[in-house]
């Protein structure tokens, strides 16, 4: 069988907001108050829980890899406690999911989410079950850019590694399907929408209605 992985954050959802929400959190515990923003912050959030709160330490000329380290736990519990507040899912994205699983494909995420809290948010969303598998970055011994995960998705969903390509919006995922031998998308409608055309990947997605005609194309 083909099969289309899916990225989460930023390529299925706009998860943003919440992200900011928890780093922000965390910054006022330790009482610099507010100090990433959405639009403007939008892509750091997706850069991970570590990134934003290293972002957010250097632009207030705190920066310490300790605290790094001692506040991403607290991160992830406040994420945890409200995932779901501002996230939502792309325009187009589930019906471009039923689309591919009409044409035959298996369906799957794969994500540097840890498991639990992708599987948190998809459910809350109420679409966990329109997908085959779901390998975020606790689920293997490795995570993106390594090529496992995404093999390990396309077998969970029922599918051929070779045959499969991963939909994303990152150099992450950019380099992820290259170390996999297999096609890479990059969405362009992400916060990071505007760098994908450098990553040079076999395809650019403008909007989910083209993915199907996409994917016939680049998976013989």
């Amino acid at each position: 069988m083909r099969t289309v992985i899916f990225d989460l954050d930023g390529t299925l959802a706009d998860t943003s907001g919440d992200l900011l929400a928890a780093a922000n959190a965390c910054f006022r515990q330790m009482g610099l108050g507010d100090v990433l923003d959405r639009p403007e912050d939008a892509a750091v959030a997706l850069r991970g829980g570590r990134n934003m709160l290293a972002t957010g330490l250097k632009r207030t000329g705190k920066f310490d890899q300790a605290t790094v380290d001692e506040f991403y736990p607290v991160l992830l519990e406040a994420y945890r406690d409200a995932i779901d507040h501002h996230t939502v899912l792309y325009p187009g994205a589930m019906e471009a999911v039923e689309m591919l699983k009409t044409a035959g494909y298996g369906v799957g995420i794969c994500t540097n989410k840890p498991e639990g809290l992708a599987d948190q948010l998809m459910r809350s969303l109420g679409v966990r079950d329109a997908f085959a598998s779901l390998v975020g970055a606790d689920t293997l011994p490795v995570r993106k850019p390594d090529p496992e995960p995404l093999f390990e998705a396309a077998r969970r969903a029922g599918g051929d590694p070779a045959r499969t390509l991963l939909v994303g919006d990152s150099d992450t995922d950019r380099n992820t399907s290259a170390n996999a031998g297999v096609p890479s998308v990059l969405v362009t409608f992400g916060p990071s929408g505007d760098d994908m055309a450098a990553l040079k990947p076999e395809a650019l997605l403008h909007r989910f209605e083209d993915l199907l005609e996409v994917a016939d194309r680049l998976i013989a």
